[in-house]
């Protein structure tokens, strides 16, 4: 497969001894997944997947900023606008379809996790073997602020997060740097950002069991002094309760944090609380069904749109919300 190791190819693929290499290649997107992508990943992955002489894949992204900032969502805003439903249905369903081949892969897929890790980026990480995230990566899932929700099966995931941990991130979409992404479970190992290029070349070398040997312990984490406020808050099955819960606290981060809420679309923080306490009771191929169902609706609903705008778009990060509603 080296043949399709081309600068010019948005996944560049290759096999160094036993290891398939796989590099996410739109830095100028952030090497943010569009179909094309989406495929292309599929494809090597099947292929690496059917080969005898690969032990264990190496996922990577390209440029330096970023390993994946998410979803073309931009795409997806102009499929819903034109009310092209097949192509969001082909976007998402082959996106999640993703998500589960990696979570069920028969051999170790390694992230290694520089920039950001945004959507549709932990996707592609956070279901594979071990996630190396470097003191630079930026790990979140922020979508209620384009009123969609956290999917790329993270409605399996973050329930699944210390305490309220997950509710509180996928709520808020807080990022989290790489030591406080291995203390969270995002990812599995931390190592210096100057120490990846030849860690990816000792696995290759030797294989996977070398990045336990290079991985040092991260930083404290940065939310352990709220981690019990976040379970009191962040433990109801209502946003009116969550939010009362945060009145309630009157701390400087409970304030910042009602602040935060407040920007977000009001029908996706309800559909995401609702789609993670029921997460917390399926399996993961039952959380892609879920999403999958959700975003159908979701995609047609207006606040998707203007979230998108505002966010994405214009970029004046002035979103005009309608009044809540649920869309399911």
């Amino acid at each position: 497969m080296n043949r399709s190791f081309d600068a010019d190819l948005p996944v560049m693929t290759r096999r160094i001894g036993r290891v398939g290499h796989v590099v996410m290649n739109r830095p100028q997107a952030l090497n943010a997944l569009d179909l094309q992508m989406i495929r292309l990943l599929s494809g090597a992955l099947a292929e690496f997947r059917d080969d005898p002489a690969v032990h264990a894949v190496v996922i990577e992204g390209a440029g330096g900023r970023a390993f994946c900032a998410g979803g073309d969502i931009r795409a997806v805003r102009a499929w819903a606008l034109a009310g092209d439903e097949a192509a969001i249905e082909a976007f998402f369903s082959e996106e999640y379809a993703l998500n589960a081949a990696i979570a069920a892969y028969p051999k170790p897929v390694v992230s290694l996790i520089d920039g950001y890790c945004m959507g549709g980026g932990i996707g592609v990480s956070v279901h594979g073997t071990i996630r190396v995230a470097t003191e630079a990566a930026q790990f979140a899932m922020p979508e209620t602020a384009i009123a969609l929700f956290p999917d790329v099966g993270t409605s399996y995931v973050l329930p699944r997060l210390p305490g309220q941990l997950g509710i509180y991130l996928g709520l808020t979409g807080h990022r989290l740097a790489g030591g406080d992404a291995v203390h969270a479970g995002f990812a599995t190992h931390f190592v210096r950002r100057e120490k990846l290029a030849g860690l990816r070349e000792a696995v290759c070398e030797r294989g996977v069991a070398v990045i336990a040997q290079a991985a040092e312990p991260p930083l404290p984490f940065s939310l352990a002094a709220h981690q019990a406020a976040i379970d009191r808050c962040f433990g109801h099955d209502s946003m009116a309760a969550i939010i009362a819960a945060l009145q309630a606290e009157g701390s400087a981060w409970a304030e910042e944090t009602l602040a935060t809420l407040g920007r977000m679309s009001p029908s996706s923080l309800r559909w995401t609380l609702a789609l993670l306490r029921a997460g917390a009771g399926r399996d993961l191929t039952q959380c892609l069904a879920a999403e999958l169902e959700l975003v159908r609706q979701v995609t047609r609903h207006p606040d998707f749109a203007e979230g998108v705008r505002a966010m994405l778009v214009d970029k004046d990060r002035a979103p005009r919300w309608v009044a809540v509603s649920d869309p399911v």
